[in-house]
């Protein structure tokens, strides 16, 4: 009969030590892989951690809830390879190596070659590797560190290429349109996770708009006797640059909207205006203490309602790349929408829609059938109306055909 140790005091971090040294010791991982092997088999790969980085607190937690998983599996009879990972995605170490050396994307191949550049980058993104592998250790944690993935080897890369084609030979693959954060610098898109790094974010002055979007045709039935007065739907946007590519407006459909009239800051006219009711009081400079209310309505009775374009510089168009044909949608942009996430928190209920620039945008937009107002470049690339370094298109950049049928070359004088 086997006798257990007797402990004058809980002493946790002594009791540790013991315990991994005594796992050390009789090679208590690779014995209970080694009695295993030839059973039914239960897949894991460690969610690999980026070496480039110190390991945390929440990297103990994540990885207690994994080693949990694979002991159970194991108790039950399965053969678990815990296989170990590396992940050496590229932003963040790219950026870190170019700041160390002083240079730039545009210095490489110039001020160093590309393979001085990558080693130094698969140098800088194991830096920490010693730390991990001794946190792995102290927390017990039962996975193989030697013999772990690493995503920039070329089995691994040529293994997801492998994988990738699969996929399209059955289908699974189709080409589409997300919205994504992009860097003019690095020349790439950026993940959640690099948005996430530190410095990513500062604290800047936001600048606001209200800009209001005329209304077509006749909306008597809905806003009352206007007298011939113009109607307005009035948007608020933390982002006025996305403005020329608007291409809808959203509403709540339950959301209660007014409207009321007042001055066109502009023309100095007397007008009619359309928000929600409960964003009013934001708006008595311009309406007033206690405005009178023209009408009411709920936002479902404005969807379907069209409005002019506020830039009329590019008709939205879709390219149908396999008959090379550019098809004119002006038809179905320019209205209101309806859309679950509007708000009466702030601004005036009704939201600028710029499919190209947003996810939310591109959903409910997408929803609704409204196209995105697209440029077509010479390569036949769909861009939004901002080019990869931020700044418009010049009209000699753009396809020739989309030029002459969907560019008012006349608004840029």
């Amino acid at each position: 009969m086997k006798h257990f140790n007797e402990y004058g005091k809980f002493d946790l971090p002594q009791t540790d030590k013991e315990m991994l040294e005594l796992w050390e010791k009789e090679n208590l991982f690779e014995k209970s892989q080694d009695q295993l092997k030839g059973h039914p088999r239960y897949v894991f790969f460690d969610g690999p951690p980026s070496a480039n980085g110190k390991p945390g607190i929440h990297h103990v937690i994540s990885r207690t809830i994994k080693d949990t998983f694979c002991r159970y599996k194991a108790m039950q009879g399965f053969y678990v390879e815990r296989k170990a990972g590396w992940d050496t995605h590229g932003l963040p170490v790219e950026l870190g190596v170019e700041k160390k050396l002083e240079i730039t994307k545009e210095d490489i191949g110039k001020k160093i070659s590309v393979e001085e550049y990558n080693n130094a980058c698969r140098s800088e993104v194991m830096k920490y590797t010693n730390e991990w592998m001794k946190l792995t250790l102290q927390m017990g944690y039962w996975v193989d560190m030697e013999h772990p993935y690493i995503t920039y080897d070329n089995k691994y890369i040529e293994t997801l290429w492998y994988l990738l084609s699969e996929l399209y030979k059955k289908g699974y693959l189709y080409k589409g349109y997300t919205i994504q954060p992009y860097s003019p610098m690095a020349g790439t898109g950026l993940s959640s996770h690099e948005l996430n790094q530190p410095g990513c974010y500062r604290d800047v002055k936001d600048t606001t708009c209200t800009a209001q979007f005329r209304i077509t045709g006749n909306v008597g039935s809905l806003v009352g006797h206007t007298e011939g007065k113009p109607v307005y739907a009035l948007a608020w946007t933390t982002t006025p640059w996305t403005l020329p590519s608007n291409t809808a407006l959203c509403v709540g459909p339950k959301i209660d909207y007014v409207a009321v009239e007042g001055e066109n800051p502009y023309t100095h006219e007397q007008c009619v205006y359309i928000l929600a009711e409960q964003c009013l009081a934001a708006y008595a400079k311009e309406f007033g203490e206690a405005p009178a209310i023209l009408a009411r309505m709920k936002g479902e009775a404005l969807v379907g309602i069209h409005y002019e374009q506020l830039f009329s510089w590019v008709k939205p168009m879709e390219y149908v790349k396999n008959t090379d044909t550019l098809v004119n949608r002006s038809q179905d942009a320019f209205r209101i929408i309806a859309g679950d996430y509007v708000t009466t928190d702030e601004g005036t209920g009704i939201v600028h829609i710029a499919p190209t620039f947003g996810a939310d945008d591109k959903r409910v937009a997408e929803q609704a059938g409204v196209p995105a107002l697209l440029m077509l470049t010479k390569n036949k690339e769909l861009r939004p109306m901002v080019d990869l370094t931020g700044k418009y298109f010049l009209a000699e950049d753009l396809d020739d055909r989309f030029v002459a049928e969907f560019l008012n070359v006349s608004e840029y004088g």
